[in-house]
């Protein structure tokens, strides 16, 4: 440790560190622009020059290592006399349009310009311009010549998001931050460059000019897509979602957010919100009131149960549904006297639960590791805050390696990290390249396989990966988790675990697909699984906030097997299943609900609404509960998701998965041939029904290919084309 002085105040900082980082500690504010603690120093703003003692001239605080005894004055005559000229210069060329910027009020620029900004210009000459450029369609470039080429953006593309799509062409005053040859910012992070942005240069498509920062008020959320669990602050105006941005947790998401995170709230105020309950009546859909659609939902199933049997009722969740709401949707359909629940839509094997599935280490364990086996996953699109993680332990000398299909790594840096191994090949294929790296790991310990498999090249280099170094892990992907064969995978898996010292575990789906399991959102003794399910083994079909068509393994058979039931009931944000549905029963997205999700490494995270529900709209708990009531259901009166939480958990303090409950453990045989599933490759934009209704998501490169995308998105593509 080295000890310095700053204003005064002795500061003890790790040797190599920077004054910058030493002032942060000290609790001592130093004006920047160029410097954040996530990105690499760049030092080319000079905003942070301080009055170092023996120092011939004030010095970059960002870039300036601390030395044992150094006096560091941040106050002084000589380092605000140099910050103020550095601001000079800033604002030669600046346009000074606050008035009108869409930054305004929440620009660093602005901010410091009021403490070290001159009243008048000495510079009296023409200013600069810098065209406008399109980078598609959630980043706005029109005020480029806003940018004060701090490179912030260009670093965060470089370092986190791992593709350089911006950088600073030309020198001097004709200097530009700009894309290679007009091609668009497509990087599934790319908002984070709004955030980092210290002027109004990079500012948000879609909530360009739509309300100004002082007129927000700012709710915190947890995201309801991936199973990060990214913390979120949700900017509500006139109870309306305007806006998302991250809140920085460093456990979960540290200061980013995906893209769907940040825009997919479009789709919570589209055209396609289902505001009322609707009946299907002589083919055509009428709004109903709430009592007449619940004793219509609550009459059907009675008779249904009275003429088929309980087990002719059944219910399919979405694992994006809350806690709360899992654990009811059980409650609801075991109450019946069914059995069959199931959350797993998109699985094509559906073994007995032998404990909740898990990341298996933490998620900010994820940067330190060494080595990285990935099995089964489009690590980049499916998991983008996971894979910034391992990236950054890349960047510190890790080593990555997958087994997976060229349908999810198209190419070798498709992940836009360097792989120092890859075997491709077909799911069917999965399970014998893994039994492979089995065999390569047994031959190099001298020890039996666990399964016939071949030492081979590539094989052997993964095991020689996997054997080296101390923080190393084995991550099987959405598609492992959905594989006809997922029992043997994680069985192989965790055999190549135990022999190299790795941990083992599921990246995990969806924003609560541990929780899912936690909740017990699963088929009981005797009962029906997704798959017999949505093969046609109901009578009557309760839809959680899912869409067969779109999130289940093969969605046309998926919504023939369910049209063979007598009543189908949607309970849905949006105005789903139609074509399918008897009834849709308006529930709450995240948005305008309490609930908890849990996320890949089984911490729970609980959330209040931020803003009234739309409409005639209710939370999804609550809908359930009354359903519960008019079926004479026992133990279903709670006030409050915190009272259904209480109960489910039996103990308000608990803020995760108890550890006795996680295991990825598995006693399944391991089987070499698999089945002939296909299997259902789900784009990012594809993921759950808010995604794919939001336009702006539905208008990037990763949507344009998909085969999901809602009647808005669709008619804007339009729109934007003919324009």
């Amino acid at each position: 440790m080295v000890e310095i002085d700053i204003d005064g105040k002795k500061v003890e900082v790790a040797e190599g560190s920077m004054i910058m980082h030493a002032a942060d500690k000290a609790g001592t504010y130093i004006p920047h622009f160029c410097y954040h603690k996530k990105l690499s120093i760049a030092a080319n703003c000079r905003m942070c020059l301080v009055d170092v003692e023996k120092a011939p001239k004030p010095m970059p605080a960002c870039a300036t290592p601390v030395t044992q005894g150094m006096i560091v004055r941040t106050k002084s005559d000589k380092a605000i006399s140099a910050q103020k000229s550095v601001m000079e210069f800033l604002l030669i060329n600046h346009p000074l349009d606050c008035p009108i910027c869409d930054q305004g009020g929440e620009c660093q620029l602005q901010d410091l310009a009021v403490g070290y900004g001159g009243s008048d210009s000495r510079y009296e000459e023409e200013k600069r311009v810098v065209f406008h450029k399109d980078v598609g369609p959630l980043i706005s470039m029109e005020e480029m010549t806003r940018c004060i080429h701090c490179t912030r953006c260009v670093r965060f593309g470089q370092e986190i998001a791992g593709v350089m799509e911006l950088g600073m062409s030309n020198r001097g005053e004709h200097a530009e931050i700009e894309t290679f040859v007009g091609h668009s910012v497509d990087s599934e992070l790319s908002g984070n460059m709004i955030d980092i942005c210290p002027v109004g240069a990079l500012t948000s498509k879609p909530f360009r000019y739509s309300a100004r920062t002082w007129e927000l008020s700012r709710r915190k959320s947890v995201s309801p897509h991936d199973s990060t669990g990214a913390n979120l602050i949700v900017q509500v105006k006139n109870n309306r979602v305007m806006r998302v941005v991250p809140l920085e947790n460093d456990a979960v998401n540290e200061c980013w957010i995906a893209d769907r995170d940040r825009f997919s709230y479009e789709a919570l105020n589209g055209s396609e919100r289902l505001t009322s309950p609707m009946l299907k009546q002589g083919g055509e859909w009428k709004e109903v009131d709430w009592q007449t659609a619940l004793e219509y939902v609550a009459n059907g199933l009675s008779q249904i149960k009275t003429q088929h049997g309980a087990g002719s009722i059944g219910a399919l969740v979405s694992p994006h549904s809350t806690l709360e709401e899992l654990y009811l949707a059980g409650a609801l359909v075991r109450g019946i006297g069914s059995e069959n629940i199931d959350y797993r839509l998109r699985h094509n094997e559906f073994p007995q639960s032998e404990g909740v599935r898990w990341l298996g280490t933490s998620i900010a364990s994820l940067s330190e590791l060494h080595s990285v086996l990935v099995v089964g996953s489009n690590l980049r699109k499916d998991h983008p805050l996971f894979a910034q993680r391992i990236r950054q332990a890349v960047r510190h000398g890790g080593s990555v390696a997958a087994i997976t299909s060229s349908a999810l790594l198209t190419s070798p840096d498709a992940w836009a990290m360097p792989l120092q191994h890859w075997m491709l090949g077909d799911a069917a294929e999965w399970v014998q390249a893994l039994a492979d790296v089995a065999a390569a790991v047994a031959a190099e310990k001298g020890v039996t396989a666990p399964a016939f498999g071949e030492a081979n090249g590539g094989a052997q280099a993964i095991a020689r990966m996997l054997l080296s170094g101390e923080r190393k892990a084995v991550l099987l992907g959405n598609a492992a988790a959905h594989h006809a064969n997922a029992s043997s995978l994680l069985a192989l898996a965790n055999w190549i675990a135990e022999n190299t010292g790795a941990s083992v575990g599921y990246l995990t789906e969806a924003a609560n697909t541990v929780g899912a399991q936690w909740a017990n959102a699963l088929p009981g003794q005797g009962g029906k699984n997704a798959g017999q399910m949505l093969a046609g083994g109901l009578k009557a079909a309760i839809l959680f906030n899912c869409e067969p068509e779109f999130d289940t393994a093969n969605g046309v058979s998926a919504v023939q097997g369910i049209n063979t039931s007598e009543m189908v009931v949607t309970l849905s944000p949006f105005k789903a299943n139609m074509d399918i549905s008897d009834v849709l029963l308006p529930i709450a997205p995240f948005t305008e609900t309490s609930g908890t999700f849990v996320n890949a490494e089984g911490r729970a995270q609980s959330f209040h609404a931020v803003v009234r529900p739309l409409g005639d709209t209710r939370p999804g708990w609550k809908v359930l509960r009354v359903l519960g009531d008019l079926l004479s259901v026992p133990h279903m009166a709670w006030d409050s998701s915190q009272e259904v939480l209480e109960k489910f958990m039996g103990d308000a303090s608990v803020s995760a998965v108890p550890s006795e409950r996680l295991s990825n453990a598995t006693v399944a045989p391991i089987r070499l041939e698999t089945d002939g599933v296909p299997m259902r490759s789900v784009g990012i934009y594809e993921l759950d029904g808010i995604v794919r209704r939001a336009p702006s998501l539905q208008l990037t490169a990763d949507a344009r290919g998909s085969t999901v995308a809602s009647a808005d998105a669709v008619a804007a593509d339009k729109q934007g084309a003919s324009a």
